[in-house]
């Protein structure tokens, strides 16, 4: 089969590629060229990871080639997660690079150029057209991947889904890989470490505005942009007032971000939300248990969803839900899909 590999240069995608060809596929490596936009102080590191791409490639003896997605992945992703912090929400600019670059515009590219499938380093499995969690739970990514489209993921395989993280890397350095022992990328998915405050006030025109205590309305000091802060927060906030304070709520209008010492605030817990934007890759078994993900790694809780009116109950009170972030339910090991909270 004629599988196209997406390698972004670390060693999910490396070990991958020698999995896939050691079924016997032939494999085109594949390198999204999404970003290469340095910033003051933030070097892109989109030059190395071509770089390591291209000599995993070189030493397994496949074809390599790069597609450049750089001007639909500003329009798709980046202008939309710059969109959200100016509306006051903390966007997931994962989720929509997988839904809308590397699930759709490199799979369409790929199909056009012969692909039968394509393929990542994503922790993740699938059944058909149904995304499966992976078997390592820890790396599980399924959280990222729940607004593909079922008939991609029919089309799509994730080699390392069936491994633990430690297997991958001990095969990549068995079988001599340069990328073995290279770090993860931790930072936003298109400016490697960078900081994301330092990134939003480069294209982002912010003001300075107040920090008040919610349940008094006392001032207690100042930011310099209410789209630098998110639900749940306590750090970074500048106060020295003793007992940490947690960002509960903004106000865009006023431009004001509101803090509480109470960690049972109202404002932090809640046992219901609603959703929007939800996507369901398949219906829900009402003779089943749904489970909800709140965050990536966080546990699954269990949860009912009403489809008239996108609201999600959750069993136990979750906290610092953020308007932005996803949502995704599960079903036994299948990811049926999820929501952006409101």
């Amino acid at each position: 089969m004629k599988v196209f590999l997406g390698m972004s240069g670390g060693v999910d995608s490396a070990v991958s590629a020698y999995l896939l060809q050691s079924q016997g596929h032939e494999v085109i490596g594949v390198y999204m060229k999404n970003w290469s936009k340095n910033l003051p102080g933030m070097k892109c590191p989109w030059a190395e990871d071509l770089a390591d791409a291209k000599r995993v490639a070189v030493k397994l003896g496949i074809d390599f080639r790069v597609f450049d997605f750089e001007a639909e992945y500003k329009q798709k992703v980046v202008d939309y997660m710059l969109a959200e912090y100016q509306k006051g929400n903390t966007p997931n600019p994962d989720i929509m690079c997988n839904q809308e670059i590397k699930f759709k515009l490199f799979a369409e590219t790929a199909f056009e150029q012969g692909a039968e499938a394509i393929a990542t380093g994503h922790y993740a499995k699938t059944r058909g057209c149904d995304l499966i969690m992976a078997a390592d739970a820890n790396k599980d990514q399924t959280y990222f991947l729940y607004r593909i489209a079922p008939e991609v993921i029919k089309r799509t395989i994730f080699p390392v889904g069936d491994m633990q993280k430690p297997e991958v890397k001990a095969l990549a350095e068995q079988i001599g890989l340069a990328v073995a022992h290279k770090p993860e990328s931790m930072g936003v998915c298109f400016v490697g470490e960078a900081n994301m405050r330092d990134f939003l006030a480069e294209f982002i025109e912010t003001k300075p505005g107040e920090i008040r205590e919610l349940e008094t309305d006392e001032l207690l000091g100042h930011h310099d942009g209410a789209i630098f802060y998110t639900i749940g927060q306590r750090h970074g906030l500048g106060l020295t007032t003793g007992l940490p304070f947690y960002v509960v709520c903004k106000d865009m209008n006023k431009n004001t971000v509101y803090v509480s010492r109470n960690l049972n605030s109202l404002s932090l817990w809640t046992n219901e939300v609603k959703l929007r934007d939800v996507i369901l890759r398949r219906n829900i078994d009402d003779s089943k248990p749904l489970r909800a993900r709140v965050r990536h790694r966080a546990p699954l809780v269990d949860a009912k969803f009403d489809s008239a009116t996108y609201i999600l109950t959750f069993a136990d009170e979750q906290k610092s839900l953020t308007p932005g972030q996803s949502v995704v339910f599960y079903q036994d090991d299948i990811c049926l899909g999820g929501g952006i909270i409101v």
